[in-house]
């Protein structure tokens, strides 16, 4: 019962320096001339406009966090449900170009990059990559040398990843 007396004191307290701060400032707009309140104003907007902006980064950052975890978990899943996926991957045949890609994305979501990062890092459309991932699109070698050094990779060791690749699917 004490504790519940001493917090409604902190509260009112609390309340009471918060009035007499609004009451302060509005002392001290008073004194401004009409530029300096819209400066003041514009100065205030701003910072609420960081302040969301700060929110909806640390949101999208936290859905990220998730999102690679739940891939990081779908990764670790017991050997028999990754045999059953490969079983019915190398019933498909797979191009060349499926397969480019293929090693692509699973570079880039091992690395937790996203398909912006990495597009702008290699200097390639956001689009294109997107496509070239997918397997829809074929690349040129110059284009695969850039997106495998964006990834930190030479493009002997990506093409390496591939023929790997290949050979797991049609083993």
């Amino acid at each position: 019962m004490e504790t519940m007396t001493q917090i409604n004191q902190m509260t009112e307290t609390k309340e009471v320096q918060n009035s007499q701060i609004r009451a302060g400032q509005a002392a001290r707009m008073r004194d401004l001339t009409p530029a300096q309140r819209r400066a003041v104003m514009f100065a205030q907007q701003q910072v609420l406009r960081a302040r969301a902006a700060k929110k909806a980064k640390d949101e999208r950052q936290s859905a990220l966090s998730r999102m690679w975890q739940e891939e990081d978990a779908e990764h670790t899943k017991p050997h028999a449900t990754i045999r059953k996926h490969e079983e019915t991957s190398q019933l498909k045949d797979v191009s060349l170009r499926e397969a480019i890609g293929h090693v692509l994305r699973d570079l880039r979501t091992r690395d937790h990059k996203t398909l912006r990062e990495v597009s702008e890092k290699a200097g390639v459309s956001l689009g294109y990559l997107s496509e070239v991932e997918r397997g829809q699109k074929e690349a040129s070698s110059e284009l695969l040398s850039s997106i495998a050094a964006s990834l930190g990779l030479s493009t002997a060791q990506m093409l390496r990843m591939v023929a790997d690749y290949l050979d797991s699917v049609h083993a």
